[in-house]
């Protein structure tokens, strides 16, 4: 079961009542918190911080083809980082302690060989974008340097999401810039889904540690924070050992048929005439306690952010998009019946349904040192889980998207920290590859991208780029581009100086079409 999570943001909590028991509101107020006492900030209400902000600057979109060609972004996140070798840049030809167990097989392009473990992503290649050299200078689990324009990976605050130092997630700032445009147009209502959605659950809230920073809206405030949701219910089967002795019921690996994606508390058959008054009269206490508000741009948006809550909690319009079961079956067995791959399904339902930029977070279960971070049994996990959940649900998604007109309009990015180490370390039992960010692949599709295209080059072990090295930073740049926002664009940090929207980032001509 899902949940949705909507955090509040108060510098002066008010008090309110409910059936006579007093309710404080106060910072850090989950999402789910705010849903259970009626929608009172659906999305958050930092007004006063989210309106510091003033609109970015604007220079001229670059001369590049696909200027805002993308209506909306589908991101895929792959934490833990996976292999070059084992998906985009197998080196055939090195020795078995470079090349691995898992080999080279031809794909629909002309000349270029991917790993074994995707043959069905192997029939698509020529719908897709791939870079196989990435680089930079921190092989470190980075989702903040992965998915912000921060210039440097700071470790101090990588466990911080909230710090004042941390750049927001890319999804967060097309939220951002979208709001901006439209009150610049004078509209005068709000998007039917939120625009900045991430599912299936909080990344870092299935396992050992605190979730790491990264997909949030960080100095913009928790107001452009992701639209989370929650995932509760157990996977079917064991996946393979992180550690020995350390298996988990992973639902990325196996769900039933039956475990459903539910917005607790904003399905309006869930709701009677009297809870809705309720809810209401509760926002309307809430508008008294904020009579001090300015009554032009600062009331007005508040009025917004109210008529989105009672939207999804009388439509149930998000909780329809999200809810996978609706689809045929054969659809559903075609993405798999895994968590993630009926999380692309509900991804693509949401962005059918008018969703801007969603995200579909493939997170450590369990322990932390999980997921795609595969320092053991790197080919037990790559072998009877992570390659095939990943080819079954990717694939689908792609042909999916294209078969119903919507990959044109729809990027889709396949994006992680780093690549990892070209040398096998056979030492853990399975064997494992390390991190490693001098050189690793990464896919795309859509949106206004090069389909059928290899970028780069790597040396023949994939250790090091010997042509065309691109930064992430460059690809947050291009998606910017892509979505209609010219990258060098700035909005201002919590001190007024200027943010740029990628830090170094530029836009890879190399990527459009």
């Amino acid at each position: 079961m899902i949940r949705i999570q909507i955090p509040l943001l108060l510098r002066a909590p008010p008090m309110f009542r409910l059936l006579g028991e007093p309710k404080r509101l106060c910072t850090g107020l989950t999402r789910r918190d705010l849903l259970h006492v009626g929608g009172l900030g659906a999305f958050g209400v930092t007004l006063a911080d989210r309106l510091a902000f003033t609109p970015a600057a604007h220079a001229e979109p670059q001369a590049l083809p696909g200027f805002g060609k993308a209506r909306s972004c589908l991101l895929i996140y792959k934490y833990g980082s996976p292999p070059q070798h084992e998906t985009f840049d197998p080196k055939p030809d090195a020795p078995v302690e470079i090349q691995g167990e898992l080999k080279a097989i031809p794909s629909a392009l002309p000349g270029v060989a991917i790993g074994e473990g995707l043959p069905r992503i192997a029939q698509i290649m020529d719908r897709l974008t791939v870079v196989r050299s990435l680089t930079h200078p921190y092989p470190l689990h980075g989702t903040v340097y992965a998915t912000t324009g921060i210039p440097d990976v700071d470790t101090k605050i990588e466990a911080m999401p909230r710090h004042k130092r941390q750049w927001p997630f890319i999804g967060s700032i097309v939220d951002y810039l979208d709001e901006q445009r439209a009150l610049r147009a004078g509209h005068a209502s709000l998007p039917s889904l939120p625009r900045n959605i991430a599912l299936p659950f909080v990344m870092g809230s299935k396992n050992e540690y605190p979730p790491l920073a990264g997909p949030y809206g960080a100095m913009l405030g928790q107001r452009y924070d992701p639209v989370y949701t929650d995932f509760r219910a157990e996977g079917t089967g064991l996946a393979p050992e992180i550690n020995p002795g350390k298996a988990f019921r992973d639902p990325l690996l196996g769900i039933r048929p039956t475990d459903t994606l539910e917005l607790a508390g904003t399905s309006a058959a869930g709701f009677d005439s009297a809870r809705l008054d309720l809810r209401r009269n509760l926002l309307e206490q809430f508008q008294q306690g904020r009579r001090d508000l300015d009554r032009h741009e600062r009331g007005a948006a508040f009025s917004l952010q109210q008529q989105q809550a009672f939207g999804l909690l009388s439509t149930g319009r998000m909780q329809q998009a999200l809810d996978y079961t609706a689809e045929p079956m054969p659809v559903r067995e075609a993405y798999g019946m895994t968590l993630f791959g009926q999380s692309c399904l509900a991804a693509r339902r949401l962005i059918e349904s008018g969703g801007r930029f969603v995200t579909v977070i493939w997170d450590a279960y369990g322990l932390n040192a999980g997921s795609w971070d595969t320092h053991h049994n790197h080919y037990g996990r790559l072998k009877e889980f992570l390659l095939p959940v990943f080819d079954q649900a990717f694939s689908t998604l792609i042909l999916d998207l294209e078969q119903r007109g919507m990959l044109d309009e729809t990027l889709v990015l396949v994006i992680s920290e780093h690549g990892r180490t070209p040398q096998i370390d056979s030492k853990p039992r399975g064997a494992g590859r390390h991190h490693w960010s001098r050189a690793y692949s990464q896919v795309y599709a859509g949106g206004g991208l090069a389909p059928g295209t290899v970028i780069g080059r790597t040396d023949r072990h994939a250790g090091d780029v010997e042509a065309t090295p691109v930064s992430p930073k460059d690809i947050l740049a291009t998606a910017f581009h892509l979505l209609g926002f010219d990258p060098d664009a700035t909005v201002p940090d919590p001190e007024g100086r200027p943010m740029p929207l990628t830090g170094t980032g530029r836009v890879r001509p190399e990527l459009l079409a």
